[in-house]
This record gives structure tokens, C-alpha cells and sequence, in this order.
């Protein structure tokens, strides 16, 4: 997979392309639904399989501090589009400029003259330029004009449910890992580089991988079983505290800090995933460092049944 980053970066498909575009956080079954509908009409019709994204997403720039929190970061994405059949991800910078375009102008000068789409793939609630004026009945009139079809893939639905990043950010908020991996089509998960901390873990006798999750808000808050890969071909089960460490120092920094059972190599640097199989508790503030131990020795030993009982 090609990534190409920015609009200034693009040169033009000569032969043409086909498009989908969108946020795509969390990469759930609908959105696969959406690649898979894309590739198949890129297969039939011998043309790439473009996807476009924004970063930061659009309701990061217009909302800022108050933007509901992400599912994933760009390169989490990014390593997850890779397992999909796409063969560009257009990612486009998304600021003052972009939003003040005009949906007219977004359709000519971006889809027809750079991108030379050929066929467009949207999802049901899609809307697009400034204001949002944009929508799917738009697409198909200016499809007429330049040549390019449009369709919708319609609402993908799981148990009943419309799957949406909206949907599975509540789910994970009311720590329902299992249905978040129904909607998400896979175990959610963290990915991040091992960084040095205080190693006040190591003081109380459970030394912890710490990765910085570089957002002010998690869609995930508490104490979690997890298991971890990215450490050679090992699958390593652990425990994790997704939080402010508010009995350690209240730090305004969310920080992912995992405990892997019986394991006590230096992994420092090392970019890992953590998959969150299963919420034990929130975080709480405890009085002294002595009542934190005690409390994550009864986690460690509700954990370490947890993943007992899931190999019998």
C-alpha cells in the first residue's frame, strides 16, 4: 500500500481510480464492508483502490478540546489499512482551506482533476464541503456530468445495531469489551512505542510498559486483562491501567501502563499493541501507595483467572 500524504503530493490516475473517503476511526466492520465493496469494483473495473482520510478528522479541527475521543491514531490506522486491499491511502491534511471548500469545488477539483475518480463508494450518512452541503443525491448529479458513478453501501448492521465509530466510542466507554469486538470485527487494541517512566511500578513490586497515548480523552478508562504482541512472535498476557495514575501524581496525561505476567526483558523503544480482552475495575484514587499494592494484587489474581478460564 502507497500512503500519500497530502493533496500537494498527488499526482494524477491517469487511467483513473476508484474512491472511498472518510474518517474510517476504528477501521470497524462497516468500514470493511465499504473496502471490500471498493476493491471489488477497483478488481472489476482494473483500476487502484484509492482511500481518503483527514487528519486530524474534521470534528477535531471544528471542535477541538470537545471532540469525542478517537478510536485510533493515525498510524494505528495506517497499519491497520494495510491488511486491507487497498493499494493508496490519501491522507489530507485537514485545515482552514479544506473546510471553507465548497462542495462544488471538492467534486471538480479533487475528485475530477486531481484523483480522475471513476467510481465512488460513500457511506449512507455521508456529507461533504463546507457547511456540509454536500451529499450522496450531489455525487450522483455531478457523477452524470464528469462520468463517474456513485453508489452507497447503505447501514451495516451487527445484532440489530448500525455499526458506527459513535456506537462502539459508547460500548468501550461502558466497558462492553466483547460487543466492542463484535462491531469492530477484531479485539480493540492500543499501539504504541515503550517509553521510559518514573518505574514507581518496579517500587511495589509490579514493573509496568508504559505508552503514551498522545490524546487528552480515551475512548477506554480503568483496569483491564490485555495481552500484548509486537515482542517477537510472542502473545503475552497482562494487565493493564488505562488513566491519569491519580493516587501517583493526577497527571492531565493519559497514560497506558500494562503489567505483563512473568516476563522481565528490557523492551524499552519497542512499538507493541495492547488487545484489552476483559474490564476488571476503574481507576481509583487510593490513599497511599500500600493500599494501590494490595489492590493490584487482588487485580492480578482476578486477571490470571480470567485467562486461566479462557484456556480450559
Amino acid at each position: 500500500m502507497r500512503i500519500i500524504r497530502g493533496l500537494h503530493h498527488l499526482e494524477s490516475f491517469q487511467n483513473g481510480c476508484v474512491l472511498t473517503i472518510g474518517n474510517f476511526d476504528g477501521l470497524h466492520l462497516g468500514h470493511r464492508a465499504i473496502i471490500e465493496k471498493l476493491a471489488e469494483r477497483g478488481d472489476a473495473l482494473g483500476l487502484p483502490v484509492v482511500v481518503m482520510i483527514f487528519e486530524p478528522q474534521p470534528l477535531e479541527y471544528f471542535l477541538k478540546d470537545n471532540t469525542p475521543p478517537r478510536l485510533t491514531r493515525l498510524r494505528e490506522k495506517v497499519i491497520q489499512f494495510t491488511q486491507l486491499p487497498v493499494d493508496d491511502l490519501l491522507i489530507v491534511h485537514f485545515n482552514e482551506r479544506f473546510a471553507n471548500l465548497d462542495a462544488a469545488q471538492f467534486v471538480e477539483g479533487i475528485l475530477v482533476k486531481k484523483l480522475n475518480v471513476k467510481h465512488l463508494v460513500v457511506g449512507d450518512d455521508f456529507h461533504f464541503g463546507k457547511a456540509r452541503c454536500g451529499n450522496f443525491a450531489m455525487l450522483e448529479d455531478k457523477g452524470l456530468l464528469y462520468g463517474f458513478s456513485v453508489e452507497d453501501t447503505g447501514s451495516y448492521l451487527s445484532q440489530g445495531l448500525r455499526v458506527s465509530s459513535t456506537l462502539i466510542r459508547d460500548v468501550l466507554g461502558e466497558g462492553k469489551l466483547t460487543q466492542a469486538e463484535q462491531l469492530l470485527g477484531r479485539c480493540y487494541s492500543v499501539c504504541g512505542r515503550v517509553a521510559h517512566g518514573e518505574k514507581r511500578g518496579r517500587t511495589i513490586g509490579f514493573p509496568t510498559a508504559n505508552i503514551k497515548m498522545f490524546r487528552k480523552i480515551s475512548p477506554i478508562h480503568g483496569v483491564f486483562a490485555v495481552t500484548v504482541t509486537g515482542i517477537d512472535d510472542l502473545e503475552l498476557a497482562g494487565i493493564a491501567n488505562v488513566g491519569t495514575r491519580p493516587t501517583i501524581d493526577g497527571s492531565a496525561e493519559v497514560i497506558l501502563e500494562t503489567h505483563l505476567f512473568g516476563f522481565d526483558r528490557d523492551i524499552y523503544g519497542r512499538y507493541i499493541e495492547v488487545h484489552f480482552k476483559q474490564k476488571i475495575r476503574d481507576e481509583l484514587r487510593f490513599q497511599s501507595l500500600e493500599q494501590l499494592q494490595a489492590q493490584i494484587k487482588i487485580d492480578v489474581a482476578e486477571t490470571k483467572k480470567i485467562f486461566a478460564k479462557s484456556m480450559s
